[in-house]
């Protein structure tokens, strides 16, 4: 399309956005790169896609390690819902019934295609969202649940044992590969998330009683 400004008029300058702003435009602008990109791309590369100086890049972040701290937080800690664990524990509804409504709940934010990208593509190179996000799942999911399965038995809640929770990892595991199935790999999965949800809450359970015996 032709340039119809007069000859010699200057180029429309960027809108200059506050502070807070333009930090959270690097940072959505950010978590878009590197699930397309991968963590090896250089801030350099980050800064041409925004279209700004790398200078500039960095006096809102010190470091590359200081941006992926922010992608953390905004892609996974930010996502977190606190009414979450509210449900995981209220005793008022069989557990069946709460891992049920929290799975969905759950899968309707994390299967996304760039939050899937982004933790993939952390543990392939080294950055450690991943491994501080397990850590996350393990302390706010799994020791919850092993503890409400323990309660809903009439066991005592004591602290969940490490086969318990790598029991209850089975299952979270499975859940969260179907949506890499669906997402990365693009291959032909059930389409009812419902019921992969609900088979795979039954197994738990039922393996889990089996396996207290």
């Amino acid at each position: 399309m032709k340039d119809e400004r007069p000859e010699g008029a200057e180029k429309p300058r960027r809108r200059r956005l506050p502070s807070d702003e333009r930090r959270r435009e690097f940072v959505t602008r950010a978590v878009e790169f590197f699930a397309e990109e991968g963590f090896e791309s250089s801030t350099r590369g980050l800064a041409k896609r925004l279209g700004v100086t790398q200078p500039l890049l960095y006096r809102y972040f010190p470091s590359k390690e200081d941006l992926i701290h922010e992608v953390y937080e905004t892609v996974y800690v930010n996502r977190w819902q606190p009414e979450w664990a509210t449900l995981i524990g209220d005793r008022s509804r069989p557990l069946a019934d709460r891992l049920n409504e929290f799975y969905n709940a759950y899968t309707d934010v994390i299967f996304n295609r760039e939050w899937m990208r982004i933790y993939l593509f952390s543990g392939l190179k080294g950055v450690d969202i991943n491994r501080r996000y397990m850590q996350l799942v393990r302390h706010r999911i799994l020791e919850p649940i092993v503890i409400e399965a323990r309660a809903e038995a009439g066991l005592p809640e004591a602290v969940p044992r490490d086969d318990e929770v790598e029991f209850a990892w089975v299952m979270h595991g499975g859940i969260f590969y179907y949506g890499v199935r669906d997402l990365i790999y693009e291959s032909c999965v059930s389409a009812d998330k419902r019921q992969v949800i609900a088979d795979a809450v039954a197994a738990f359970l039922h393996g889990l009683a089996l396996k207290r015996g």
